[in-house]
């Protein structure tokens, strides 16, 4: 099984621990599949979910339509990744206290980041399709009032449209996260980032950049 280089994330801003991660992917779940074809890496927006099992870093699943070419063209030789992006929002430097004392700033960007890769397999048995689009559906469905199950459709119409997808899974060799929420800034820069970020409307990232931000604060939070 040939690797691939690992996601470059600062020391201050990794993220390591299995539950996090496990959350992180749970509560983004659209994320982007990349594999390596003969002709170069192959990429597909589709949503995902985590099984904790086997331990220590769990199983990713999901399926792509049959239509899509990336499980025929996939080398399975190479890793394949499974990327998610969480809240973002970019950092203008006039936010920061430093800007008006010395000048010496820069923008940055904000964000969320969560990559698991693994050697990926793909199938199309009926039962294991089942499968994965039921306990999908069950985790999607899960905040509704009256949530939808797949058994609410015809069985004939459910088995046709299992036909017309393929099924994958990764289990997970490597998971890594990035939290960047400022956690090199002080106070002065931190709390402008903060006000400019609610100002701006950004608020779920503003939450993260004060859970997480400042050179003493706290690595617990995951999201607001």
């Amino acid at each position: 099984m040939k690797n691939t280089a690992a996601m470059y994330t600062p020391p201050h801003n990794r993220e390591n621990r299995v539950p996090v991660l496990h959350a992180a992917i749970d509560q983004i779940r659209l994320g982007t599949l990349i594999t390596v074809g003969t002709q170069g890496p192959l990429a597909s927006h589709v949503p995902m979910f985590v099984n904790p099992d086997p331990a220590p870093n769990g199983t990713i699943f999901g399926h792509l339509a049959r239509a899509n070419s990336q499980w025929e063209k996939s080398d399975a030789s190479f890793l394949a990744l499974a990327a998610f992006v969480g809240p973002h929002a970019y950092i203008t430097p006039s936010w920061y206290e430093t800007k008006k004392l010395t000048g010496k700033v820069v923008p940055t960007w904000q964000y969320l980041a969560v990559q698991a890769r693994g050697p990926i397999s793909f199938f199309d048995d009926r039962e294991r399709l089942h499968d994965i689009v039921r306990r999908s559906t069950q985790i999607l469905e899960s905040a509704r009032e009256h949530p939808w199950a797949v058994e609410d459709a015809p069985l004939e119409y459910v088995e046709r449209m299992l036909g017309a997808i393929i099924g994958f899974e990764i289990p997970i060799q490597t998971l890594e996260g990035a939290w960047k929420f400022s956690q090199n800034k002080n106070e002065g820069d931190l709390r402008g980032v903060i006000e400019g970020l609610e100002e701006r409307g950004d608020g779920e990232v503003a939450a993260l950049v004060r859970a997480r931000g400042g050179v003493d604060g706290p690595p617990d939070t995951l999201l607001p």
